[in-house]
């Protein structure tokens, strides 16, 4: 089931980059708003960073070069979260395939490592910042429901982008 809804996410975000050029990518409803660019890296990064830090491994955006390949001014753990709408105009690419592919490469390290767990695995807490504390279940969950919300908003400024081409 895991796998299935990290599929979705995929999905989901080949359909909402295919095709764009660097200027829709980067465009932004209005001045504050995220665009299709910010908001695939953020999901990305999102899930690269949580689902490293729950197996133990290290996130794809360094271990693989991304980070050196988007070149982005931010720290290089930086995953979106407290972006300014400053920070999110710096997020530009030249093509939908620099996206699709950290996209992909995340996913394959993800679905490696949820392929792998046990029911009895999603018990296991791994953080006990809150209360009560967070097992990998949840954890897996939130991380996909970040991620399917970002997709359906990149999708959603898509249907603008080109309504208005």
């Amino acid at each position: 089931m895991l796998t299935d809804a990290f599929s979705r996410i995929g999905e989901e975000v080949h359909a909402a980059v295919d095709g764009l050029s660097a200027e829709q990518l980067a465009h932004r409803v209005d001045a504050e708003a995220n665009s299709i660019a910010w908001l695939v890296w953020h999901l990305s990064r999102v899930q690269d960073d949580h689902v490293a830090g729950v197996a133990g491994s290290d996130q794809v955006w360094t271990t693989e070069g991304w980070a050196d390949r988007f070149a982005l001014p931010f720290r290089v753990g930086s995953i979106g979260y407290g972006h300014s709408s400053d920070d999110v105009a710096q997020v530009r690419v030249d093509s939908p395939d620099l996206l699709t592919g950290y996209y992909d490469a995340v996913a394959a390290r993800t679905t490696e490592y949820v392929g792998g767990l046990t029911d009895a695995d999603l018990d296991r807490v791994v953080d006990e910042a809150w209360d009560p504390p967070v097992t990998l279940g949840v954890r897996l969950v939130s991380v996909i429901d970040d991620c399917a919300q970002h997709a359906g908003q990149a999708a959603f400024v898509r249907g603008i982008v080109l309504r208005r081409s």
